[in-house]
């Protein structure tokens, strides 16, 4: 296949979380393929010869944070809602036409801005730019909608029909787990393919012994200190509790329990309890103060920062257990670094993963003796260790490798038909710059040329 450019668009390119983290991903298999990779977003850490920034597509833009909160959580919506969500909506797809001409865009990739309504108008402007363009493109759904409490009572049911996701003939739907599947199917009538979270299982990785020493030493540990890493961001159903209680039975002062990521909005109350319970329970509990960065993505300030892969060589055993995830990053990544580790019995985990036949130590919801009893020997045991590390990379090799992404990708790129090659028109005139949305007696105005849309809500 000849090159193509594809564009990636999302709410968010930046920093660790899963979507930002597989993006990049199949970008680098993408672009293993001769291929070459742009970037749509509210906030982007990529090449800026690479990026089209637009704050408006970020779901912490104060407009969609407003709209969000008349939305979510009421059953009833104002026309000054919908005035504004359709005058951003016209916004973003101007922006969206100039970011696919401006890059000569052959083939979105729509990173879960189709999947859960964190913006709104970002997915009702890319369902009309997809459908007016008839331009190629893959929707990957990382979660949706319905997973979330937080949007179960709504006043957006025609938006989630639209837009969350839309049933176009030219989107090929992506999903990353079986139930997404199955529900997607049921929901909806659209079918998908799964494609799972993947990692370069074909070239292990390389460690860097300096920023490992200097992590350890950033994080105040002795050499004969051993370290229990929760790779994951501090919010409740992480279930970081679990791991605290596993520090505390375990019964070593050498055992440091270390959470990678910093406490988001989500998770600051959710944090103190945890230090409260640790101090409680005489357990070492260090929460990440310092930005950990995308080991993909090399566009970070790395003498200030530590990516992922300069913290899991620390680690001697990682705890997961997540009461619910979509796939499971941090499991693929404590195998790709062949370390053991404890996980809960999430659904997905059930359902896709524990089949495959992975050596790990498993809790169903709580903590036995028996499961502490496990760990600690695996801890101690270098033999017991390299045995099951070395298992569980020969599996997820065979699984989650990017060999397995790359012939997926294949497989979406081949169904489409690349043949249009026709330059999309978003030229307005002078005389057109200034759009005016009045229902009722709440104008909203959008002026192109200030790029700037307003609502006037004195009455």
């Amino acid at each position: 296949m000849e090159s193509k450019n594809v564009g990636f668009v999302s709410t968010r390119f930046a920093g660790i979380d899963g979507v930002s983290l597989e993006a990049s991903k199949w970008s680098e298999v993408l672009e293993q393929d001769g291929h070459n990779c742009f970037w749509f977003a509210g906030e982007l850490d990529r090449d800026p010869e690479k990026s089209f920034l637009e704050p408006k597509a970020h779901f912490q833009h104060d407009q969609i944070q407003w709209i969000n909160s008349q939305i979510f959580g009421k059953t009833g919506r104002k026309h000054t809602i919908t005035d504004l969500t359709h005058a951003l909506r016209s916004y973003l797809k101007i922006q969206l036409y100039n970011f696919i001409n401006q890059f000569h865009i052959d083939l979105l990739i729509v990173e879960n801005a189709l999947t859960i309504p964190l913006n709104i108008p970002l997915g009702l402007a890319l369902v009309e730019t997809i459908a007016e363009t008839e331009i190629p493109t893959i929707a990957h759904h990382h979660d949706f909608y319905w997973e979330r409490d937080r949007f179960s009572v709504n006043a957006a049911s025609d938006y989630l029909r639209m837009a969350f996701p839309p049933n176009i003939p030219n989107i090929q739907h992506v999903v990353i787990n079986s139930d997404a599947l199955e529900q997607l199917a049921l929901r909806t009538g659209i079918s998908s393919i799964i494609v799972p979270n993947v990692l370069d299982f074909d070239n292990p990785p390389v460690v860097d012994e300096k920023k490992v020493l200097a992590f350890r030493k950033s994080i105040g540990l002795n050499p004969d200190d051993k370290i229990i890493l929760q790779p994951t961001r501090i919010i409740r159903r992480k279930g970081i509790e679990q791991a605290i209680e596993l520090v505390k039975k375990l019964k070593d002062p050498r055992y440091k329990l270390v959470v990678s990521h910093e406490a988001g909005d989500e998770g600051f109350e959710y944090a103190q309890w945890l230090k409260e319970s640790a101090l409680e329970h005489g357990v070492d509990l260090r929460m990440l103060t310092t930005q950990i960065s995308d080991p993909w993505n090399g566009n970070g300030h790395y003498q200030t920062e530590y990516t992922l892969w300069d913290i899991y060589p620390c680690a001697d055993f990682i705890t997961y257990p997540s009461v619910c995830e979509g796939f499971g990053n941090a499991l693929i990544e404590a195998v790709y670094f062949k370390k053991p580790i404890l996980i809960n019995r999430y659904a997905t985990f059930i359902k896709d993963i524990e089949p495959k036949g992975f050596e790990l130590i498993v809790m169903d919801g709580f903590l036995t003796k028996n499961t502490v009893q496990k760990t600690k020997e695996i801890i101690e045991s270098a033999e017991l260790k390299e045995q099951m590390v070395n298992t569980n990379y020969k599996v997820a090799s065979r699984y989650y490798s990017y060999s397995v992404l790359r012939n997926q990708l294949n497989t979406l790129m081949d169904a489409f038909s690349f043949q249009r090659k026709k330059q999309i028109s978003n030229k307005v005139s002078d005389s057109q710059h200034v759009i005016y949305l009045k229902r009722g007696p709440y104008p909203v105005q959008y002026d192109r040329s200030m790029h700037k849309v307003t609502m006037d809500v004195s009455e």
